[in-house]
């Protein structure tokens, strides 16, 4: 069973009748954003939640959001699985799987010393990025991290080396300002769900002040990030409106909107069509669609429908990329 099979159908969603019912529809040209939606973590994280219910029978236990996705979240509930934001949560005896963004090492460690069996869903671009901090913090320097205080990532980064080997960088103003102990001997590292832009930004700060700061070639942003955000560039300036499908609490969905805005278009982020407030497409006509990294198709083709319902649509292709990467599930759940 693939991953998409966890989301393959979505109960119909309220979006009202349409609009001026017996009345020719007014014109709107919808532009779709490709790639947009599912990366391949994201697809490997739901596929191995799915075959750890094939496996062990439910209940299977999830230690934070497999992905930052209610639908996707509630899909697998309903399959069996329960998730939990810490391990202290889970009883004795039942299979757990750590979701895709990453936990800190005391995590396996507690789940190993309790004799519990666990399944790592972690990225392998997140898993990555623990790789180079431990390698930065064996060879004696202080990482300067960009990223978001409190998401999860960021935690599960963090938790990768001793306390005080790290510094949380937010912004630009942070780079600018920040004041090393020892200048000469720093790394950086990236979440991997930011602007592309603004990491940019913040790296070439971190590189002027400190010309021998160690890092990864350029950032450590994922292409799926990367990708989905150079969709929205290419589409936004031809749009009025866009919509991005997404959470709230989903890094890369909220950077979508942040680019779209800066090119131009007023933007909106919904996590399903019936949050749609139809008074965002007075005096619009065009409209673009795109998903974040976590939000399944079904959401997307969701969106499309309702705004088919209500006007005559025209839609288009932007397609600036096209993904291919298969990441290899566990061995724990292939032998």
């Amino acid at each position: 069973m693939s991953a998409a099979s966890a989301v393959a159908t979505a109960p119909e969603s309220e979006t009202g009748p349409a609009e001026g019912s017996g009345q020719p529809r007014p014109a709107l040209t919808v532009l779709v954003a490709a790639p947009r939606g599912f990366c391949a973590g994201v697809d490997r994280a739901i596929h191995i939640v799915e075959l750890a219910l094939e496996r062990w029978g439910a209940p299977v236990y999830v230690r934070h959001e497999i992905v930052h996705n209610k639908f996707v979240v509630d899909t697998l509930k309903g399959k069996g699985a329960i998730f939990v934001e810490e391990l202290d949560e889970v009883p004795d005896g039942v299979p757990v799987v750590f979701s895709a963004h990453g936990v800190p090492k005391a995590v396996p460690a507690k789940a190993e010393e309790r004799g519990l069996t666990y399944v790592d869903a972690t990225c392998p671009l997140v898993s990555k990025v623990h790789r180079q901090a431990e390698r930065l913090v064996a060879a004696g320097r202080h990482i300067l991290f960009i990223g978001h205080q409190g998401h999860p990532e960021v935690i599960g980064t963090f938790g990768q080396v001793p306390d005080g080997a790290m510094t949380l960088i937010e912004t630009l103003e942070d780079a600018q300002a920040v004041q090393p102990a020892d200048p000469d001997n720093l790394g950086f590292l990236t979440q991997t769900t930011l602007s592309v832009d603004d990491t940019a930004d913040m790296v070439t700060e971190l590189k002027r002040r400190f010309p021998g700061i160690e890092g990864p070639r350029g950032d450590d942003i994922c292409y799926a990030t990367s990708n989905r955000q150079q969709a929205v560039k290419a589409m936004a300036p031809r749009c009025d409106l866009v919509l991005v499908i997404g959470a709230a609490n989903s890094s890369n969905s909220q950077r979508l909107r942040e680019v779209a805005e800066r090119e131009g278009a007023k933007s909106w982020l919904i996590q399903r069509a019936a949050e749609i407030d139809w008074s965002w497409f007075d005096g619009v006509s065009t409209v673009g669609v795109t998903a974040g990294a976590s939000a399944p198709e079904v959401l997307v083709q969701e969106v499309l429908a309702a705004m088919d319902a209500r006007f005559a649509v025209t839609s288009q292709n932007v397609t600036t990329a096209v993904e291919e990467v298969v990441f290899k599930l566990p061995r724990a759940l292939t032998t």
